[in-house]
Order: structure tokens, then C-alpha cells, then sequence
């Protein structure tokens, strides 16, 4: 039972009863670690500029409308979480959240909204709008936390501390909103007790889903200034995937893993280069899973 983890997949069936994929869309926001109300440099993984897996438009629906063609060859699917993925989607002014996600909630072939942002972007009136929404459709609340170590999260200038995020969490689930927490896998200088202190931050904090992310240097950001200095190295695929599952053993059989790795855009990739072959990093990863008898699945499915 030790081997089980409840996966996303798993997750999405029982509690839909149907095929869903993840539609990215993007709002054409900022950040306040960007705007300059934190600082003007975002973190020091970021590369400038909205997500290279996310649509832009007119309006929502003419954005949601463009995923969908996007992904129309890869899935059959007609039901869709709505992915508010690009930089910080609690952070505009409260009327055009209110048309945006009621908007998005409304639509037939949407079936959650799944919102991308920072625990220190909740207002009392975000707090009530998602409160709103959420009687309409699932919302799903994800947060960059990349890890608890305070002193690295200083490095990356992730600009917020650990009670913050607590804080935020806790506020969530008070309104009934389920948190999925960002853990970077393979950040300089951290060793697996800092990654697994991470995920038990989370978990403790009452998040409600994980995606575990492995570390990539993108061209252009300050992480890669470092990097081509010589100041840190990225993980070998063995490497990663021997922090990845001890992450997963640690995690509640309620927790939901939403990621086990993570791909970047090729032409901006640096290292590590073997993650560029993401066809291959997850068959290797399953196939290794299936040798160490780790299933998917929750090992208390009829729970959810």
C-alpha cells in the first residue's frame, strides 16, 4: 500500500466520470515581482514574458475556444479545466476577475477553473469572488511555493515567507477552494531533506494537491547567469527520480499528485537537456515506478 499515490488521472475520473483535460489560458497579467511593487526582476527561474503553453484573445471564450483547437489532435475529450496559468491571476482589478471567471464558470464544457497565483494576492473581495465561483464550478487555487528552505526561497527572490503561504492555504480552505502547491525539485544547493521538508510544509499548510517540478534553466533569466558560472548543477534523470519517489512515499493517500516532472520550451532549454525528450522522461519514469511498485491510484478512492 506504501506504493500507491493518487494521481491526477485518477482523480479527474472519479470525480468527473469522464475524459478532462487542462485547457492554458492566458490573461495577459502581471506580477508584483515584476510591476515593482516587490521588485522588477520576478524570480530568478522566470523567463519574461506570459506562458509558452497558454492562448491569448479577444475575450475568454474567444481564448478558450483557441485551446481547444490547440489540443483538439491530442484528446477527444469535451469536458475542460480552465488553466489561469501566466504569472499572477489574482492580481487585477476585481471587475475584470468577476467577468472573467464567472464567464469561464458558465460554460457547459468547462468543469473546474484552476487559477495560477501568489498567497500574498488574496483580498477579501478575491476571497469572496472565488467563494462565488465556486458555486458554480470547482475552483482550484495553485501556489508557488518551490520550497520551504526560507534562505533559498530568498535566492530565487520568491518574495513572500513560508506564513504567508500558510496563511493563504488556510484562508482557501475555509471558503472551500482546494490548493495545489508547486514543489521545484533540484533548486541550487538543496538536498532531498530540504525538497521532502518542502512537501511536508504543504502538506501541513492543508493543501489538497501537489505537482512536483524538476528544475530547468531557461536562457535569458538570472537563474542561467548563475548556472553558466558554475555555481550549481541540474540533476541527472536518476538523480531526479530518486528525490520524485521519495516526495510520493511521503505524501497522505489524500493528497493528489497533479505533476511528477515538467517540460520547457525547447529553444530556451539549457539544462538539463535529457528533460527536452519528454516522451521518453515519462516512460522511463513509469517504467521505473513499475519496477519499484509504485501504482496510481488512490489508496482511498472512495473517499473523494
Amino acid at each position: 500500500m506504501e506504493g500507491r499515490y493518487y494521481s491526477l488521472n485518477e482523480y479527474l475520473k472519479t470525480t468527473f466520470g469522464e475524459k478532462v483535460y487542462k485547457l492554458s489560458v492566458d490573461l495577459g497579467l502581471t506580477c508584483p515581482n515584476r510591476d515593482g511593487t516587490l521588485d522588477t526582476r520576478g524570480c530568478i527561474f522566470c523567463l519574461e514574458g506570459s506562458s509558452h503553453f497558454a492562448t491569448d484573445g479577444e475575450d475568454i471564450h474567444s481564448r478558450i475556444e483557441k485551446a481547444k483547437k490547440l489540443v483538439e489532435k491530442k484528446t477527444n475529450a469535451q469536458k475542460f479545466i480552465a488553466y489561469f496559468q501566466s504569472y499572477t491571476n489574482t492580481y487585477a482589478p476585481i471587475e475584470y476577475l468577476e467577468n472573467i471567471f464567472f464567464e469561464t464558470a458558465k460554460r457547459e464544457d468547462i468543469v473546474a477553473l484552476s487559477i495560477a497565483t501568489r498567497p500574498d494576492c488574496f483580498g477579501d473581495e478575491v476571497l469572496s469572488l472565488l467563494a462565488e465561483v465556486n458555486k458554480i464550478k470547482p475552483v482550484w487555487v495553485e501556489l508557488g511555493l518551490q520550497t520551504s528552505n526560507e534562505k533559498t526561497a530568498e535566492y530565487i527572490r520568491r518574495c513572500y515567507k513560508n506564513e504567508v503561504f500558510a496563511q493563504a492555504v488556510q484562508n482557501l480552505n475555509a471558503i472551500g477552494i482546494e490548493v495545489i502547491t508547486h514543489v521545484i525539485i533540484g533548486l541550487p544547493n538543496e538536498t532531498l531533506d530540504d525538497v521532502l521538508s518542502s512537501v511536508d510544509f504543504a502538506v501541513k499548510s492543508g493543501t489538497k494537491g501537489i505537482k512536483l517540478q524538476l528544475l530547468h534553466v531557461l536562457r535569458g533569466t538570472d537563474l542561467c547567469s548563475d548556472y553558466e558560472k558554475g555555481l550549481f548543477d541540474t540533476l541527472s534523470l536518476d538523480e531526479y527520480m530518486e528525490i520524485l519517489f521519495e516526495c510520493i512515499k511521503r505524501l497522505p493517500e489524500e493528497v493528489v499528485v497533479h505533476r511528477i516532472t515538467g517540460d520547457a520550451p525547447k529553444k530556451h532549454l539549457v539544462s538539463p537537456l535529457w528533460s527536452g525528450d519528454k516522451k521518453t522522461v515519462m516512460n522511463t519514469i513509469r517504467r521505473e515506478m513499475e519496477n519499484r511498485d509504485i501504482r496510481q491510484g488512490s489508496r482511498s478512492i472512495e473517499k473523494v
